[in-house]
Protein backbone atom coordinates (compact mmCIF):
# COMPACT_ATOMS: atom_id res chain seq x y z
CA UNK A 1 0.00 0.00 0.00
CA UNK A 2 1.46 3.42 -1.00
CA UNK A 3 1.58 6.28 1.52
CA UNK A 4 1.49 8.96 -1.20
CA UNK A 5 -1.44 11.34 -1.04
CA UNK A 6 -3.82 11.41 -3.99
CA UNK A 7 -2.66 13.85 -6.66
CA UNK A 8 0.89 14.25 -5.16
CA UNK A 9 3.85 13.00 -7.14
CA UNK A 10 5.87 10.44 -5.31
CA UNK A 11 9.35 11.52 -3.99
CA UNK A 12 11.67 9.29 -5.91
CA UNK A 13 14.94 11.09 -4.72
CA UNK A 14 17.31 8.84 -2.81
CA UNK A 15 17.43 9.79 0.86
CA UNK A 16 21.21 9.37 0.99
CA UNK A 17 21.75 11.97 -1.75
CA UNK A 18 19.73 14.62 0.12
CA UNK A 19 21.66 13.92 3.31
CA UNK A 20 24.98 14.20 1.45
CA UNK A 21 24.19 17.67 0.07
CA UNK A 22 23.26 18.93 3.53
CA UNK A 23 26.47 17.54 4.96
CA UNK A 24 28.58 19.32 2.33
CA UNK A 25 26.88 22.65 3.10
CA UNK A 26 27.55 22.21 6.82
CA UNK A 27 31.21 21.40 6.16
CA UNK A 28 31.59 24.49 3.95
CA UNK A 29 30.13 26.75 6.64
CA UNK A 30 32.41 25.24 9.30
CA UNK A 31 35.48 25.66 7.08
CA UNK A 32 34.63 29.33 6.46
CA UNK A 33 34.21 29.99 10.19
CA UNK A 34 37.52 28.28 10.97
CA UNK A 35 39.36 30.31 8.33
CA UNK A 36 37.86 33.56 9.64
CA UNK A 37 39.02 32.73 13.17
CA UNK A 38 42.63 32.15 12.08
CA UNK A 39 43.41 35.91 12.03
CA UNK A 40 42.69 36.61 15.72
CA UNK A 41 44.23 33.28 16.69
CA UNK A 42 47.39 34.17 14.79
CA UNK A 43 47.51 37.60 16.44
CA UNK A 44 47.08 36.09 19.90
CA UNK A 45 49.79 33.50 19.24
CA UNK A 46 52.27 36.14 18.09
CA UNK A 47 51.62 38.46 21.02
CA UNK A 48 51.32 35.92 23.83
CA UNK A 49 53.69 33.14 22.75
CA UNK A 50 56.36 34.87 20.65
CA UNK A 51 56.12 38.36 22.17
CA UNK A 52 55.49 40.00 18.79
CA UNK A 53 52.93 42.78 18.77
CA UNK A 54 51.05 43.22 15.51
CA UNK A 55 49.78 46.75 15.00
CA UNK A 56 46.75 47.68 12.98
CA UNK A 57 48.59 50.03 10.65
CA UNK A 58 45.47 51.20 8.89
CA UNK A 59 43.87 52.33 12.14
CA UNK A 60 47.00 53.70 13.80
CA UNK A 61 48.51 55.52 10.84
CA UNK A 62 46.32 58.65 11.00
CA UNK A 63 46.97 59.14 14.72
CA UNK A 64 50.74 58.63 14.33
CA UNK A 65 51.09 61.03 11.44
CA UNK A 66 48.91 63.65 13.08
CA UNK A 67 50.65 63.64 16.48
CA UNK A 68 53.91 65.46 15.57
CA UNK A 69 51.99 68.21 13.80
CA UNK A 70 49.45 68.76 16.54
CA UNK A 71 51.24 68.56 19.88
CA UNK A 72 53.65 71.10 21.34
CA UNK A 73 55.36 71.08 24.72
CA UNK A 74 57.57 73.51 26.62
CA UNK A 75 61.12 72.48 27.51
CA UNK A 76 62.85 74.41 30.30
CA UNK A 77 66.63 74.34 30.84
CA UNK A 78 68.44 74.56 34.16
CA UNK A 79 72.06 74.34 35.31
CA UNK A 80 73.99 74.05 38.57
CA UNK A 81 77.68 73.66 39.46
CA UNK A 82 79.13 71.65 42.31
CA UNK A 83 80.97 73.91 44.77
CA UNK A 84 84.29 72.16 44.11
CA UNK A 85 84.23 73.01 40.41
CA UNK A 86 85.51 76.56 39.67
CA UNK A 87 83.30 77.05 36.63
CA UNK A 88 80.47 79.31 35.54
CA UNK A 89 77.76 77.26 33.90
CA UNK A 90 74.31 78.21 32.61
CA UNK A 91 71.89 77.57 29.69
CA UNK A 92 72.02 80.06 26.83
CA UNK A 93 68.22 79.89 26.65
CA UNK A 94 65.98 78.98 29.55
CA UNK A 95 62.87 77.91 27.65
CA UNK A 96 61.96 76.48 24.25
CA UNK A 97 58.67 75.56 22.60
CA UNK A 98 59.06 72.29 20.69
CA UNK A 99 56.93 69.97 18.62
CA UNK A 100 57.03 66.33 19.66
CA UNK A 101 58.83 63.94 17.34
CA UNK A 102 61.17 66.60 15.91
CA UNK A 103 64.84 67.24 16.75
CA UNK A 104 65.95 70.49 18.38
CA UNK A 105 69.25 71.93 19.57
CA UNK A 106 70.20 74.20 22.43
CA UNK A 107 73.53 75.17 24.02
CA UNK A 108 74.94 75.63 27.51
CA UNK A 109 77.57 78.22 28.42
CA UNK A 110 80.62 77.08 30.42
CA UNK A 111 83.62 79.12 31.61
CA UNK A 112 86.63 78.01 33.61
CA UNK A 113 87.07 80.71 36.25
CA UNK A 114 90.34 79.28 37.58
CA UNK A 115 93.97 79.74 36.44
CA UNK A 116 94.51 76.05 35.68
CA UNK A 117 92.93 73.40 33.42
CA UNK A 118 89.99 71.60 34.99
CA UNK A 119 88.03 68.57 33.81
CA UNK A 120 84.30 68.44 34.56
CA UNK A 121 81.60 65.81 34.12
CA UNK A 122 77.91 66.67 33.77
CA UNK A 123 74.98 64.69 35.12
CA UNK A 124 71.59 65.26 33.46
CA UNK A 125 68.13 64.91 34.97
CA UNK A 126 64.61 65.32 33.59
CA UNK A 127 61.50 66.46 35.45
CA UNK A 128 58.88 65.23 35.94
CA UNK A 129 60.57 61.87 36.44
CA UNK A 130 57.96 60.00 34.40
CA UNK A 131 58.93 62.10 31.36
CA UNK A 132 62.58 61.03 31.47
CA UNK A 133 61.98 57.98 29.30
CA UNK A 134 60.50 60.17 26.57
CA UNK A 135 63.33 62.76 26.47
CA UNK A 136 65.84 61.43 23.96
CA UNK A 137 69.26 63.12 23.72
CA UNK A 138 70.96 62.44 20.38
CA UNK A 139 74.01 64.57 21.23
CA UNK A 140 75.07 65.81 24.64
CA UNK A 141 78.19 67.17 26.34
CA UNK A 142 77.27 64.88 29.24
CA UNK A 143 78.31 61.83 27.19
CA UNK A 144 82.01 62.57 27.81
CA UNK A 145 84.13 64.53 30.31
CA UNK A 146 84.80 68.15 29.34
CA UNK A 147 88.19 69.87 29.71
CA UNK A 148 88.41 73.64 29.95
CA UNK A 149 91.74 75.40 29.99
CA UNK A 150 92.34 78.30 32.36
CA UNK A 151 89.91 81.09 31.46
CA UNK A 152 88.42 79.13 28.54
CA UNK A 153 84.80 79.65 27.49
CA UNK A 154 82.76 77.12 25.54
CA UNK A 155 79.19 76.72 24.24
CA UNK A 156 78.25 73.07 24.55
CA UNK A 157 75.40 71.74 22.38
CA UNK A 158 72.53 69.42 23.27
CA UNK A 159 70.34 67.85 20.59
CA UNK A 160 67.13 66.22 21.71
CA UNK A 161 63.76 64.81 20.63
CA UNK A 162 60.58 64.57 22.68
CA UNK A 163 58.96 61.21 22.01
CA UNK A 164 55.35 61.56 20.75
CA UNK A 165 54.34 58.96 23.35
CA UNK A 166 54.95 61.47 26.15
CA UNK A 167 51.96 61.29 28.56
CA UNK A 168 49.20 63.64 27.42
CA UNK A 169 49.02 65.50 30.73
CA UNK A 170 52.73 66.46 30.62
CA UNK A 171 53.02 69.85 28.94
CA UNK A 172 56.30 71.09 30.43
CA UNK A 173 59.57 69.16 30.69
CA UNK A 174 62.65 70.46 32.52
CA UNK A 175 66.16 69.40 31.52
CA UNK A 176 68.73 70.06 34.24
CA UNK A 177 72.49 69.56 34.36
CA UNK A 178 74.85 69.53 37.31
CA UNK A 179 78.57 69.81 36.59
CA UNK A 180 81.03 68.12 38.96
CA UNK A 181 84.80 68.31 39.09
CA UNK A 182 86.35 65.15 37.72
CA UNK A 183 89.15 64.76 40.26
CA UNK A 184 90.82 61.78 38.58
CA UNK A 185 91.10 63.35 35.13
CA UNK A 186 91.99 66.78 36.54
CA UNK A 187 94.85 65.30 38.60
CA UNK A 188 96.07 63.36 35.58
CA UNK A 189 96.01 66.54 33.50
CA UNK A 190 98.01 68.41 36.15
CA UNK A 191 100.57 65.60 36.38
CA UNK A 192 101.11 65.67 32.62
CA UNK A 193 101.67 69.43 32.70
CA UNK A 194 104.01 69.44 35.75
CA UNK A 195 107.19 68.12 34.03
CA UNK A 196 106.93 70.71 31.30
CA UNK A 197 106.64 73.53 33.86
CA UNK A 198 109.46 72.21 36.08
CA UNK A 199 111.97 71.48 33.30
CA UNK A 200 111.40 73.74 30.34
CA UNK A 201 113.03 72.44 27.21
CA UNK A 202 113.66 68.98 28.74
CA UNK A 203 111.52 66.07 27.72
CA UNK A 204 109.80 64.18 30.51
CA UNK A 205 111.07 60.71 31.26
CA UNK A 206 108.82 57.94 29.96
Amino acid sequence: MSNDLPGQAPDNRPKSKTFGIGKLVAISIAAFAFTFSLVPLYRIACEKVFGIRLENSAASAPATSATPGERWVTVEFDATVNSRLPWSFRPNETRMRVRVGEQYETTYYAHNDSNRPVVGSATPSVAPARASGFFQKTECFCFTAQTLQAGETRDMPVRFIIDPSLPKDVNTVTLSYTFFKNDVLTSRLAAQAAPARGNPGVAAAP
